[in-house]
């Protein structure tokens, strides 16, 4: 067994940046933390590696499709939102970082890093103002059910800038349970959720 001085560059860097990344996601508390993203960024790099030796091009193309299904298990819906997708994405980019690494690209590596540090740093408060400007929220409003008691809710919504789209619709007994997806700024739902809040007819609000 040979081993090759130059072959700690690559695993070096890939544990330096991947460990780099990896604090990033770990001080934002993201299931893929810094010793997750420093294995798939090393682990990469040496599948890469072993494939240059090999000669064996199906071992770099298989790493794809592992770190598929590693990203698949960080995807989950909580209260209807998707999540985990940044931390997915961040997966499956660290692990190009790692194969860039392994098959001696240093410059291609050090150029995805800094575009993954910086999307992951910098645009996470523009993606925030993106955010505030159109919001899709789920309501549920519980109440006595009377004639046009929906419609009345519906115009409410439209009166604050709001854009509700009816969900399912049900009446128990005297009460009628109304549900909406309703799309708008972030200070236009707050505004509606604050006069529903204070609305005495309003016997449930699931906002």
């Amino acid at each position: 067994m040979t081993f090759y001085v130059e072959d700690m560059m690559p695993l070096g860097l890939a544990l330096l940046l991947g460990g780099l990344i990896g604090a990033e996601r770990e001080y934002r508390s993201k299931a893929a933390g810094f010793r997750t993203t420093i294995m798939i960024c090393v682990g990469a790099t040496l599948f890469t590696m072993i494939a240059g030796r090999v000669g064996d091009d199906r071992i770099a193309a298989n790493i794809v499709n592992g770190i598929g299904f590693l990203g698949a298990g960080l995807i989950y819906k909580e209260e209807n939102r998707v999540k985990g997708l940044t931390s997915a994405a961040t997966v499956w980019a660290v692990s190009a970082l790692g194969m860039s690494l392994g098959a001696g690209h240093y410059d291609i590596a050090l150029a995805g890093f800094g575009l993954i540090m910086g999307s992951l740093l910098f645009l996470a408060k523009l993606s925030y103002r993106i955010t505030r400007l159109n919001q899709t929220r789920e309501y549920k409003v519980v109440t006595t059910y009377k004639n046009k008691t929906l419609n009345q809710y519906e115009r409410i919504f439209i009166e604050y800038g709001l854009s509700p789209r009816r969900g399912p619709q049900q009446r128990i007994g005297t009460e009628i349970i109304g549900r909406w997806k309703v799309s708008g700024p972030e200070q236009a739902h707050e505004k509606c959720i604050k006069r529903l809040l204070n609305d005495t007819d309003v016997k449930e609000f699931v906002f």
